[in-house]
């Protein structure tokens, strides 16, 4: 009899130990910006119902309230003496990530952004189709996003617009280890050079405004490229097999300008 109550109190203290390494790491999960599949329960968000991701928890309610959201369309930029973008970007060991919203690639350290106020390091750059962004009334196929992260916590993000022409040399080594199931990554065979991205004309657009994901928080530094560059209709294909549409609708402009600089 005392074996029995004595199994029984141990079943229970395991049952409780579960729930509560459970609940430890669904907090942490949502605490790092995991995806909300990988949590196993709480709030599912999807580019099905974008409009009730403000509803789905506290924390996301700027999503449905925010005044200064992404994406925009960008209409009648104002020209502006905006300092030429620096970027120092270099060859590195990186891997890609398939989180259940897009196909990320976390980059090596080392990589990083300036703007007149400082520098910003590259967290990761992850891929939208359609582009999230319009200009001036157009959406282009695919857009990268480059989030880079500053020493105050702040985020800048750097956009890359691809239009559908030939193939993309850049995109080669990422579409040949593209993770097919959502939570799974690959690394890269070769090191990865983030600058391989980049229009070789730098001019852009600039606004703040937000992340285009849940929490869409606010306070974001956008940076916007001009100049498109060309991916083919097969790798675009690609992408679209995994995320045939992860775009967020754009946002109002609310009366924020947008600058363009001129070169």
């Amino acid at each position: 009899m005392f074996c029995l109550r004595h199994s029984r109190r141990s079943k229970t203290n395991i049952d409780k130990g579960q729930v509560v390494k459970k609940s430890i790491a669904t907090l942490l999960l949502s605490l790092l910006g995991a995806p909300a599949w990988a949590a196993g329960n709480g709030p599912q968000w999807d580019y099905q119902h974008t409009g009730d991701w403000g509803t789905l928890r506290a924390d996301y309610q700027l999503c449905k309230l925010g005044q200064t959201q992404s994406p925009v369309d960008i209409r009648g930029a104002r020209s502006a003496k905006l300092a030429p973008l620096r970027l120092d970007y270099q060859p590195g060991q990186a891997e890609l990530l398939n989180n259940g919203h897009a196909i990320e690639l976390k980059p090596a350290a080392g990589n990083r952004l300036t703007l007149a106020d400082g520098g910003f390091e590259l967290l990761q750059l992850h891929f939208h189709t359609p582009s999230e962004e319009l200009i001036e009334g157009k959406r282009y196929p695919l857009v990268a996003h480059l989030v880079h992260k500053n020493a105050k916590g702040e985020l800048a993000v750097v956009a890359v617009l691809f239009e559908q022409g030939r193939d993309n040399p850049a995109l080669a080594p990422l579409l040949a280890a593209l993770p097919e199931q959502a939570g799974t990554s690959r690394p890269l065979a070769a090191p990865f050079d983030p600058a391989a991205l980049l229009p070789t004309q730098r001019g852009y657009y600039a606004y703040t405004g937000s992340l285009t994901t849940p929490p869409c928080s606010e306070g974001v530094r956008w940076q916007v490229f001009k100049q498109p560059v060309e991916l083919s209709e097969r790798q675009l294909a690609a992408f679209q097999r995994l995320y045939p549409m992860n775009a967020r609708p754009v946002q109002p402009l609310n009366g924020r300008t947008v600058l363009e600089s001129g070169i």
